[in-house]
């Protein structure tokens, strides 16, 4: 592309390209995109947003073209790589000058180039961080900027690579300029405090910039290029100065005013110190041993003394805990129980923090942290008023505990509680006592430190189990707590109800559980939303809990389950109707059919939720996670959710649809409990199979339900759905096949099993393409146990129930391998009894013992060479299923069934489905569980007796080993 003729042509397109008419929009987006893998292309590019005089819209997209070809054809092994000539070209125009004038622009010509230097830095591109440096020095404040804006990317850029040839280099980069950026951010520093001071507020501003920069370089630097930073002074000097820089920028705080446009750079420099701290202690724990005394003593000052107060700022603050409590859990400063087994760096910075953490110093921390920080603010309580619903989102951890004060400081105590809870137990104890009985519900603030007491009560519920009679604390005085109406009051009720959902995992008495469920009652009918809701959350706690017991719970779970599904209607935020359906469902999983009676009213009230949901997929989610618990609840009655249900299910698994992707596994689940408690399939719901064939496409982690919604189909109605599906069915499972894990392929081949199970006379028609890969498998001697072990389930079925089709295989087999027909047949009985040790499930083993005894009686040659084996295998199955008569000293076959009974289920066992029930029906026709093992050994033998003679029937037993017939004749006595 020669420059002078095509700038012009480049130039024109790309301002056709920034047009808001798409018919100029597109012919011009399709036009750059040819040209993307012309030679000088990019050198154009480079041309036209160096330009300053050009359109601005023009050369941003001239900039972001030039930073994706870099991406798609920078690198030298690239399809259509850019030139070597052309390359040294942009790298030299890249670096001639840093004057951009557009902020935007600037920003994305620097990553640009460290997008370069990232692949050429510093062997191809030794000239980059030299005139990086050299720039950085200049007096113009444009260029300054440009280049230290341009020196950040790089660094950054370059100490994100992790290839240990990578991180020499970047070693070896940092100790050539760690020096000068060291000089270089203390000159900014020291000149935007002398501006502040002069009260030169626009100069400060931009000084203040460059401070930022540099800092951010200097943190890429210190905290990536060293391998051990605590032997290097000038690395310990600057993490030094961080402290002495932070109370000069905080102390400058307190004078600029808030609308001062350096105050939010300010505290954006501020946090960018606490982040070079934090970065530093988790990369490097040890080497910030000599750092940790003085990084408590400065957090510790501002957070927890009166030092801090009029300075710190919300980030702040979060900032400085973050630091207390990564020092305080940091696994590298914790000695080994044997402390002969520490390292010397290990106890150092372990009796730097034993002697810091005094009994003082950690009263006065949890004290503050429950007094002061613990307390809900005016804010909070503003909101809580006026916006309850996402009060209660907050309170519930919107936020992480990184970032946002509130969880951050419950974290905080928790982790130091943990640490040092003999010290603590006490403090909080004593804060406890002095709040018993009920608070003047005129004292807002006694009321709020109460709450905070409780909060930290029920966040330490676990190092107080020994500390606490949690019990006597309920029935005395929390219950007593429960009842005070009076709206002020309502901090406590919300926190005693969530007090008492922290502990009643930890410690709490089941005979209290129906006083408990007493008072959950009452207070689902509080006056205030937000108590209601907290009430909702301890329900959910307390069903969850393993000493739930139905029988305590059901003479509350009508007037519970109507007032949750009040509660239900009456919140409108998506978050909180999510939260009230989670702990519906849960009650309904608990309760299961004992909910039958009470859910009418959830169940009109679903269809108008779902509709009201569109736009809002994970609500959708949490609808269908309350159908499945309410399928299981209602069994073979769920049949009446089907006009609502199915359509759903349909939605939610038809992968054509964009909200499958929210709602497909939750669908699928829903779409498998549907079918195993459906008492019959209609139309509706085998339609719905349609959106399998899709699903088996995506060949996702959610393959292994839609096999078991596969299963259900089959022994739901086995006849009408392998009718209409069994083609298609079949073809999934041959691509399936060719290209799937080996867990994968034991699912397939256990759905042709089942198929087989309960159609033996039409199954193997149905599925005949995929039989010969099994038969091939078995002649073969399939490595993998498992797959083994269901191909000879599959064989089994087939050569016991459907012999005219086995010999029709035989025959093809024979044809398709070329060999005699008796070869093949000796062969698969050899090897069947050969990889006999592959099967571990009994019925398998019945299986296979009974079909290669169908083999018998027979003159075939082949047959009675492996007589041997045929009986060696019967016998194993009778060593399976045999059980001895104590009384009469016989035996029988364990795996007969004569009869159906209803499957009953224990108090902790899910009651049986109908697929249960389908099952249970099927097994009475399957011949492992109506054939006698032994009885059809003995008939067997007596037929093949009768075909040969007994001379001839003498010579087969002599073939088997004396004491295998041995066994064979005590398991036959009697006969």
């Amino acid at each position: 592309m020669d420059l002078n003729s095509a700038s012009t042509v480049v130039l024109r397109v790309l301002t056709q390209a920034t047009s808001q008419d798409t018919a100029v929009l597109k012919p011009a987006e399709e036009q750059l995109k040819q040209w993307e893998t012309q030679p000088g292309f990019y050198s154009v590019l480079l041309n036209i947003f160096t330009n300053h005089s050009l359109d601005v819209n023009v050369r941003w997209l001239a900039v972001l073209y030039f930073k994706n070809g870099i991406d798609r054809y920078w690198r030298r092994v690239a399809p259509h790589a850019l030139s070597e000539e052309e390359k040294t070209t942009l790298r030299a125009g890249l670096i001639t000058n840093f004057n951009e004038p557009v902020n935007q622009i600037a920003t994305q010509i620097s990553v640009l180039i460290a997008k370069v230097a990232r692949v050429d830095c510093p062997r191809q591109w030794p000239e980059l961080i030299p005139t990086l440096v050299e720039s950085v020095k200049v007096q113009d404040d444009l260029q300054q900027h440009r280049a230290l804006l341009t020196f950040y990317h790089v660094t950054k850029t370059l100490s994100s690579k992790r290839l240990a040839a990578d991180r020499k280099l970047f070693y070896d980069l940092t100790s050539s300029i760690y020096s000068f950026a060291c000089s270089l951010w203390n000159h900014h520093t020291d000149t935007f405090l002398q501006q502040i001071c002069a009260g030169n507020e626009a100069a400060a501003a931009n000084s203040l910039e460059r401070t930022l920069l540099s800092l951010k370089v200097l943190r890429k630097l210190t905290v990536h290029g060293f391998v051990e930073p605590h032997w290097n002074a000038e690395v310990m000097g600057f993490l030094h100065a961080v402290f002495e820089r932070l109370k000069q920028f905080l102390e400058c705080s307190r004078s600029i005013r808030a609308e001062n446009i350096c105050r939010d750079r300010l505290e954006k420099t501020i946090i960018l110190f606490t982040k070079v701290l934090l970065d530093f202690l988790d990369q490097h724990p040890f080497s910030f041993t000599a750092l940790i005394q003085r990084s408590l003593e400065f957090s510790v000052s501002y957070v927890f003394t009166e030092a801090g107060e009029g300075i710190v700022f919300e980030q702040f603050i979060v900032q400085c805990m973050n630091l207390i409590k990564m020092i305080v859990k940091n696994y590298a400063y914790k000695p080994s129980k044997n402390i002969e087994d520490s390292s010397p760096e290990t106890l150092e910075a372990h009796k730097i923090k034993t002697a810091f953490f005094t009994y003082p110093t950690l009263m006065e921390i949890c004290r503050r942290l429950v007094t002061h920080y613990f307390l809900l603010t005016k804010e909070e309580l503003t909101m809580w008023e006026e916006d309850p619903e996402s009060f209660t989102v907050e309170e519930t951890g919107g936020d992480s505990w990184k970032y946002s004060l509130r969880p951050c400081t419950e974290v905080l105590f928790i982790d130091i509680f943990h640490e040092y809870n003999q010290i603590l137990t006490p403090v909080l104890l004593e804060m406890v006592h002095s709040l018993q009985g009920s608070t003047n519900i005129e004292d807002t603030n006694a009321i709020l430190i109460k709450d905070a007491v409780y909060n930290a009560v029920g966040l330490a519920a676990y190092e107080l189990f020994d500390s606490v009679d949690f019990d006597q604390w309920f029935k005395n005085q929390l219950l007593a707590e429960l009842q005070v109406s009076h709206d002020r009051y309502k901090p406590i009720r919300r926190r005693v109800i969530w007090l008492i959902g922290q502990w009643i995992s930890v410690k709490f008495k089941s005979d209290l559980r129906p006083i408990l469920y007493e008072a959950i009652r009452n207070l689902l009918q509080d006056r205030d939303l937000v108590v209601r809701i907290e009430t909702a959350t301890t329900l959910k706690l307390t069903v969850d809990d393993f000493e739930f017991r139905t029988e305590q719970f059901l003479p509350y779970l009508e007037s519970m389950f109507m007032l949750l599904f009040q509660l239900l209607q009456e919140v409108t935020q998506c978050d909180t109707k999510m939260h009230v359906l989670h702990v519906l469902s849960c009650v309904i999983e608990r309760v299961n059919m004992q909910i039958r009676p009470y859910v009418g009213c959830l169940v009109q009230y679903l269809p108008l939720l779902w509709k009201q949901s569109e736009e809002h997929n994970m609500l959708r989610c949490a609808i269908l996670t309350t159908l499945i618990h309410l399928v299981q609840g209602l069994g073979a009655d769920s049949k009446n959710l089907y006009p609502f249900l199915l359509p759903v299910i349909q939605l939610s698994t038809d992968v054509s649809q964009p909200p499958h992707v929210y709602l497909l596994e939750d669908g699928l689940e829903l779409w498998l409990v549907t079918l195993e408690n459906s008492p019959c399939l209609t139309p509706e719901l085998l339609r719905i199979f349609q959106n399998m064939s899709s699903l088996l496409e995506l060949s996702s982690e959610n393959l292994k339900n839609c096999f078991k919604i596969i299963n259900a189909y089959i022994f739901l109605s086995s006849s009408e759905f392998l009718q209409m599906y069994a083609t298609d069915l079949c073809r999934s499972f041959c691509e399936l096949l060719k290209d799937i894990t080996t867990e994968g392929q034991v699912q397939v081949l256990k759905v042709v099993e089942n198929v087989l199970k309960v159609n033996p006379v039409l199954g193997p028609q149905m599925f005949q393409p995929l039989l010969p890969s099994v038969f091939r498998g078995i002649i073969d001697g399939e490595r993998y146990p498992v797959v083994m072990s269901t191909y000879l389930g599959i064989m089994g079925r087939v050569l016991l129930q459907n012999a005219r089709f086995f010999s029709l295989l035989l025959s093809q087999m024979a044809c398709e391998l070329g060999q005699e027909l008796d070869q093949i047949l000796g062969n698969m009985i050899e090897m069947w009894v050969d990889r006999m040790d592959n099967i571990t499930q009994p019925e398998r083993r019945k299986l296979s013992a009974l079909a290669l005894l169908s083999l018998l009686p027979s003159l075939n040659g082949v047959i009675q060479d492996k007589f041997c084996g045929i009986i060696n295998i019967s016998v194993e199955g009778l060593h399976d299923v045999m059980t001895e008569d104590s009384e009469t000293g016989t035996y029988k076959d364990c795996m007969l069934m004569s009869h159906f009974e209803e499957p009953k289920a224990t108090d902790d066992e899910e009651p049986p489905t109908e697929q249960d029930k389908r099952k249970k029906m099927l097994a009475l026709k399957d011949p492992v569980h109506t054939v006698s093992l032994q009885q059809f050994i003995y008939e067997k033998l007596k037929a093949q007796q009768e075909l040969v003679g007994e001379q001839g029937f003498q010579a087969l037993m002599e073939t088997v080993d004396t004491e295998i017939v041995a066994q064979l004749q005590e398991f036959l006595q009697g006969f």
